[in-house]
C-alpha cells in the first residue's frame, strides 16, 4: 500500500531530517513536529551552506517555502 507524504513525516518524527527550501537553502534538524500545511519545526537545527554550517537551534519553517524533505 502506498503511503501519504504525511505518513511518512509522522514516521520521521524526533528524527534527523535535511529539509530544502526554494531558492536553495538547506537546513538539517531533529523533526519534532509538523501540520497539514506541512510548515515543520526543527531542534538542534543548523543551516546547511557552501562554506560551513550555521548553527540556529529551534527553527520553524513555513511549509510553502519546502521543496523536500529527507528522512
Amino acid at each position: 500500500m502506498a503511503q501519504k507524504p504525511l505518513d511518512v513525516l509522522n514516521k520521521a518524527l524526533n528524527s534527523p531530517v535535511i529539509v530544502r527550501l526554494k531558492g536553495g537553502r538547506e537546513f538539517r534538524g531533529i523533526l519534532q513536529g509538523y501540520d497539514i500545511h506541512m510548515n515543520l519545526v526543527l531542534n538542534d537545527a543548523e543551516e546547511l551552506k557552501e562554506d560551513g554550517v550555521r548553527k540556529l537551534g529551534t527553527i520553524i519553517v513555513r511549509g510553502d517555502n519546502v521543496v523536500y524533505i529527507s528522512p
